[in-house]
């Protein structure tokens, strides 16, 4: 028996042998357990990886698409919603009521109508119970873990039980409407003297005076507005001043920001050192927690002493040093919106809009009204009047009809080299 004959005798023979048949027992070991993760991934509810955080703006940094994102929020707010759907969350825990009834907040109505499971008030010992970046799963009223054991328990939050809850919260709009006022009142007395007067505004290197300032925080609709924009910002020049993270959203939009005003916990390193002056929001007892960051990042920065947020130092500061115009990007603009924020502060953001006035315009309203200096049409208009008069010009000179009889020379005598290129 030939070498070849007797390899392919025992390799016949492997292959028939039913004792011992590798290739197929790996192949068999292979596709349990391909089904074995597959059906830990079919069940009902929905599952993913969990991701806590009682700051509901700290956690989106972190979430990626199919999440489920476990927070401590009271009344969730629209940009708090409108973030969590722009991260596409698998589902959302809440350890505290979404809808308290204090106001008809509009998170909740967000979440639900983007099609985001909605688990309410589990309570905060779910923090507890629940471990960074273990497989869960959203079953009805139940978060659980991958055994199958409850985590926590809650109200699963539809579209019905999200308009009961703001239908009863409509009573309680009365309440936070003689709250707000308390707060306004209060914050008259403590910043009268900035309001007034100015006192407190830093010196800064930024020249405002007679330009148009583009306030930018990273709220309401903020990418449409800045999209709607481009038009304005690119006639005008504004000063660019992103709000905290607005920073970021004007980079991303591809601009090159003027100013960065806040308490910087929510702006990114690389917008901190892009060349833009630096104004740290303090206390009012001249505390800036933010300073220390951007002192690090070897940035020089000035500090802004105010009880008011964030955004109402810097149109306070683009109003006292000369700006002609504000445009706000992303803030607040109706009462709801104050009160949807959910915090004393928006008292200040009311009577910041009072003190500027007619100054200040919404983006939205400068993107309905405003149009572009020069249209396409007037454009077209423009070069075509330009060529009439040129070919005017040379008609009726006597040195363009001698130029127009060389040009039609040369044209005849292409015109003549086509004719034998081609006979």
């Amino acid at each position: 028996m030939s070498d070849t004959v007797s390899n392919w005798w025992v390799a016949d023979a492997r292959r028939t042998d039913d004792g011992f048949r590798p290739r197929e027992s790996m192949q068999v070991m292979r596709i349990g357990t391909l089904r074995r993760g597959r059906a830990e991934d079919v069940g009902p509810g929905v599952g993913g990886i969990v991701r806590l955080d009682r700051r509901t703006k700290n956690l989106t940094k972190r979430l990626r698409p199919g999440d489920i994102a476990v927070i401590d929020h009271v009344d969730i707010d629209r940009v708090s919603a409108d973030a969590l759907v722009g991260c596409r969350v698998g589902g959302v825990v809440n350890a505290a009521p979404s809808i308290s009834g204090r106001y008809p907040n509009l998170g909740p109505e967000i979440l639900i109508n983007a099609g985001i499971p909605l688990l309410d008030d589990v309570g905060r010992e779910v923090f507890a119970a629940v471990k960074e970046g273990a497989h869960v799963r959203l079953d009805g009223n139940r978060l659980l873990a991958e055994d199958g054991a409850v985590l926590a328990e809650g109200l699963a939050h539809d579209a019905a039980t999200v308009e009961a809850a703001m239908t009863e919260a409509k009573a309680g709009l009365s309440t936070q409407l003689e709250a707000f006022a308390a707060n306004t009142m209060e914050y008259m007395k403590r910043e009268r003297a900035l309001l007034l007067d100015g006192v407190g505004v830093p010196d800064v290197t930024t020249e405002f005076d007679g330009r148009h300032a583009l306030i930018v925080v990273r709220g309401y609709d903020y990418k449409e507005d800045l999209h709607a924009l481009r038009s304005y910002i690119r006639d005008y020049r504004p000063v660019l001043i992103g709000v905290d993270g607005g920073g970021d959203a004007l980079i991303e939009a591809g601009y090159q920001p003027d100013m960065i005003v806040g308490d910087m916990d929510s702006v990114s390193d690389d917008t901190l050192t892009c060349g833009a002056e630096i104004v740290v929001h303090a206390y009012a007892d001249g505390r800036a927690p933010g300073l220390s960051r951007v002192q690090d990042l070897g940035v020089e920065a000035v500090s802004f002493p105010a009880t008011g947020t964030s955004e109402d130092i810097a149109m306070l500061l683009a109003d006292e040093k000369g700006a002609k115009l504000i445009v706000a990007v992303g803030t607040h603009a109706t009462l709801i919106e104050f009160l949807d924020k959910g915090r004393g502060g928006m008292a200040s953001t009311f009577l910041t809009r009072l003190r500027l006035g007619g100054k200040l315009v919404d983006a939205k309203g400068v993107s309905r009204l405003y149009r572009s200096r020069i249209s396409t049409a007037a454009l077209v208009v423009l070069v075509l009047a330009a060529f009439l008069a040129i070919g005017s010009t040379i008609a009726v000179s006597a040195a363009g009809r001698i130029y127009l009889d060389l040009l039609l020379d040369q044209w005849n005598s292409f015109v003549f080299w086509l004719e034998n290129l081609f006979s």
